[in-house]
């Protein structure tokens, strides 16, 4: 990224009327889901930066889907209709599936390390450099990555 892309990034990543919350930030006992409809109902509104619009559905999305059964469309368009976010995932349970209290547990944790010693590993390191950060290395997760990319200070544990 040269400088000019990195000012334009940061301008992006500066702009307060698009607000996602941590990905560290749990519904109903899990990480990632309300920030996944966060970007869900700025795209909606028609509010979310364009540097989000690649991984709609993808990525941590994907993953989060996936854990619970259902697909991605189908939790937008349950957004639609309205509900809070626990009951938007109340709703996923029930058309996809409720994993137990230890599978939530180990999907937090496996999310929450994400890019520590494994196969995201170089993607975080290739993250961190575009976005400015290559000699951060407490930035050592995606989720860290993600909270310091937003202007929020990184949590170590959730």
């Amino acid at each position: 990224m040269d400088k000019d892309q990195n000012e334009a990034h940061f301008r992006v990543m500066a702009d307060t009327s698009f607000s996602a919350r941590s990905p560290a930030d749990k519904v109903g006992g899990l990480v990632h889901f309300g920030r996944m409809l966060d970007k869900i109902r700025a795209h909606t509104q028609g509010a979310l930066p364009a540097d989000y619009m690649p991984n709609l559905g993808k990525g941590f999305d994907g993953r989060c889907v996936r854990f619970l059964g259902v697909k991605y469309e189908e939790i937008a368009e349950k957004l639609k209709q309205g509900g809070s976010d626990e009951e938007i995932l109340i709703w996923a349970f029930e058309h996809g599936r409720k994993p137990s209290e230890e599978e939530m547990e180990i999907w937090n944790e496996f999310m929450r390390k994400c890019g520590w010693n494994d196969d995201m590993t170089e993607t975080l390191s290739r993250r961190k450099r575009e976005g400015g950060f290559p000699k951060r290395d407490d930035i050592q997760t995606m989720f860290q990555f993600i909270d310091v990319d937003e202007g929020r200070t990184p949590r170590l544990s959730s």
